[in-house]
């Protein structure tokens, strides 16, 4: 059995080779608003849910939630019910 830890660095090298283009923003507050967004991008990926169409239905909805609600927009609760 050859051991790998390919599955696991795979997934993380867009955002590893990506990180030289995003030099430029030069902005400490930067960091976890991109890491909020590549959170998501990777979670979709992970979960097989089509991205566009997710950000399509939970981004108009996400002004008119409180903050208790928000948690109920993660790609894992809209893939549950979508599911239902």
């Amino acid at each position: 059995m050859e051991l790998s830890i390919n599955l696991a660095e795979n997934p993380m090298r867009p955002i590893a080779l990506g990180k030289r283009n995003w030099i430029h923003i030069e902005s400490v507050e930067a960091g976890p608003p991109v890491a909020a967004i590549l959170s998501i991008v990777e979670t979709c990926k992970r979960l097989k849910i089509p991205m566009r169409q997710y950000l399509a239905d939970v981004l108009p909805a996400l002004a008119d939630r409180k903050t208790s609600e928000v948690a109920g927009l993660t790609p894992m609760a809209w893939k549950l019910r979508r599911s239902e």
